[in-house]
C-alpha cells in the first residue's frame, strides 16, 4: 500500500498514458485527480494510497448490495468453475433459463418473454428494433418513428441516443441519429406555478395525446424512464403519467417501452417503478442493478403477443436476427440470480424505505437554501437543484462547473459524489446505514457551500 510504484500517483500516470475514459474530457485530468481504486468493501471504495471513499452513486448506479459482496462473489466463483460462456444461438444453460423464469415472476404481469443483451444501451437498441420489427411483421412498415420525452436519456449507442434529448450527449452526433418526436416531460420541477405534480402529469398527457393524434400512424412506440429521468438531471414525475401513458398507447396502437435500466430493482421504493402506476409496458428494459454491479448484463422483457409476431417458418423472414457475442453469459446470469435471491431472502425494500425517510429528513433544511431551487426524492434517489437565483430559478452558467466543485470537495472528504451539471444527487448502495447517509449529506452540504461561494 505504501509502495510508490503502486500508489495513486504511479497508477494514475500509467493510466493517463494509454487509457481513454468515458464521459470525460481527458484534459481535465491535468488538474482533476485520477483516482485508482484497488478494492471495494461494502459501501466503500479504497484507493491505492489507502484512502476510503463512500460510494454515494453506486458506481454509476449499478451496485446494490455493496462492493465485493461475499454472497454474490461466491456465486460467481462457483459458476466460473463450471461454465464461463457458451454460444446462445441453438444452445442454452440453466442460469439463463432460471433467470428468465425469475424475471418473468417478479416483473409486472404479461411480460413473459426475455431477450438478453450486454448493457443498458444494447437493451434499448433491442427494444427499438423489436418494436419496429413487430409492426413490420404485422404489415405496418409505415411505423418507423418513436416518441421520447424532453430531457430523456436512454444510452449512447446511435439508436439509444436517437431517442435521448440531452444536448450534451446528442448534439455532436445529431447528423447520424434518427429524429424522434418529443413529448413534453411531466417533470414536476417544470410544472406551472401552483400546479401539483399530478396536475403537471395530467397536462402533459394531454399534450402527448395531441402528438399521438397527429403521428400515431407512423409511430412504433413511446419510450420513457419511469418516474425519474436520471441522466437528464434526476427529474421526477407523478406515477399517474405512466397509467395515462398506458391508456394512450393502447388507444393509439403504439408500444410503451419502459426504460427501467437505472430505476429498476428497488431504486424508486418498489422493485420496479412501473409498479407504482400498476401498469405493464410492452417492453421493459433492465440492466445496471440486475447483477448487483458485478458484471454487464441486460434484459428486455416483452409479451407473448409480441413474441408470436416473430414466430414463423424460417422462409417467412420474420425472425429477430439481433445478437451479441456474450448474450446470456452464464457468469452474469448466475450473479443476477444471486442478486435477486437477496431481494427474496432479506427485507431490502422495507429497509430502503427507512433509509429513504432518513435521507429525506436530512435534506429538508436545504429547501430553504438561497441557491437551492428544488430538493426532490423518489425512494433511494434524491437530488438537489443548484441555481444562481432561487426566486427566478436562473441556473448557473454551465461553463462555471459548480457541480465539479462539489465533486472535488467530496473526494477530499472521502465521499464519491458526481453531480449532473449543477444537480447534486444521491443514489447509494442499499448497504448504507443512517451514519453513511449523514456523511453523504453533510459532505454534500459543505460542498454546495463551497460551490456557491462566489
Amino acid at each position: 500500500m505504501n509502495n510508490p510504484a503502486s500508489g495513486n500517483a504511479a497508477l494514475a500516470t500509467r493510466d493517463l498514458r494509454h487509457v481513454w475514459h468515458p464521459c470525460t474530457q481527458m484534459h481535465d485530468h491535468e488538474s482533476v485527480p485520477m483516482v485508482p481504486i484497488v478494492r471495494g468493501e461494502g459501501a466503500w471504495l479504497v484507493d491505492a494510497d489507502g484512502r476510503r471513499y463512500l460510494d454515494g452513486i453506486s458506481s454509476w448506479w449499478t451496485n446494490l448490495f455493496g462492493h465485493a459482496n461475499p454472497r454474490i462473489a461466491a456465486a460467481l466463483a462457483e459458476q466460473a468453475r463450471t461454465l464461463e460462456h457458451v454460444i446462445f444461438a441453438g444452445f442454452t444453460h440453466e442460469p439463463a433459463i432460471e433467470l428468465a423464469e425469475e424475471l418473468v415472476r417478479i416483473t409486472p404481469p404479461g411480460l413473459d418473454r426475455v431477450f438478453y443483451a450486454d448493457n443498458g444501451s444494447a437493451a434499448i437498441e433491442v427494444a427499438l428494433k423489436m418494436s419496429f420489427h413487430y409492426w413490420l411483421n404485422q404489415g405496418h412498415g409505415e411505423k418507423t418513428r418513436f416518441i421520447a420525452l424532453t430531457g430523456s436519456y436512454h444510452g449512447e449507442t446511435l439508436g439509444a441516443l436517437s431517442v435521448s434529448d440531452v444536448a450534451l450527449y446528442r448534439k455532436t452526433y445529431a447528423p447520424l441519429l434518427l429524429t424522434p418526436f418529443l413529448a413534453p416531460s411531466p417533470d414536476a420541477y417544470e410544472g406551472e406555478p401552483g400546479e401539483s405534480p399530478e396536475q403537471t402529469a395530467k397536462r402533459r398527457l394531454g399534450e402527448l395525446r395531441t402528438l399521438l393524434e397527429r403521428h400515431a400512424h407512423e409511430t412504433c412506440a413511446v419510450i420513457v424512464e419511469p418516474l425519474v429521468q436520471c441522466a437528464g438531471g434526476m427529474r421526477m414525475y407523478h406515477p399517474s403519467y405512466l397509467s395515462g401513458l398506458r391508456v394512450l398507447c393502447d388507444e393509439f396502437a403504439v408500444h410503451f417501452i419502459a426504460d427501467e435500466i437505472a430505476v429498476g430493482f428497488g431504486r424508486t421504493g418498489t422493485l420496479f417503478a412501473c409498479e407504482q402506476a400498476m401498469v405493464s409496458p410492452d417492453f421493459m428494459c433492465l440492466s445496471k442493478g440486475l447483477t448487483g454491479g458485478f458484471l454487464p448484463l441486460s434484459a428486455v422483457l416483452t409479451s407473448e403477443r409480441i413474441y408470436q409476431a416473430f414466430y414463423a417458418e424460417y422462409n417467412a423472414g420474420k425472425a429477430f436476427l439481433h445478437s451479441h457475442s456474450y448474450t446470456g453469459n452464464p457468469l452474469a446470469c448466475r450473479v443476477a440470480l444471486e442478486t435477486l435471491a437477496i431481494f427474496r431472502d432479506e427485507p431490502v425494500l422495507e429497509r430502503n424505505r427507512q433509509l429513504a425517510a432518513h435521507l429525506a429528513r436530512r435534506l429538508q433544511p436545504l429547501r430553504a437554501h438561497p441557491h437551492v431551487a428544488d430538493v426532490r426524492q423518489t425512494g433511494m434517489i434524491a437530488a438537489i437543484e443548484l441555481v444562481a437565483d432561487k426566486a427566478s430559478r436562473r441556473p448557473y452558467p454551465a461553463a462555471e462547473r459548480r457541480g465539479l466543485r462539489v465533486y472535488l470537495h467530496g473526494l477530499q472528504h472521502g465521499v464519491l459524489l458526481r453531480p449532473l451539471g449543477n444537480v447534486v444527487y444521491f443514489m447509494p448502495p442499499y448497504v448504507v446505514d443512517a451514519s453513511h447517509i449523514d456523511l453523504l449529506v453533510d459532505t454534500a452540504i459543505a460542498g454546495i457551500e463551497r460551490a456557491v461561494a462566489d
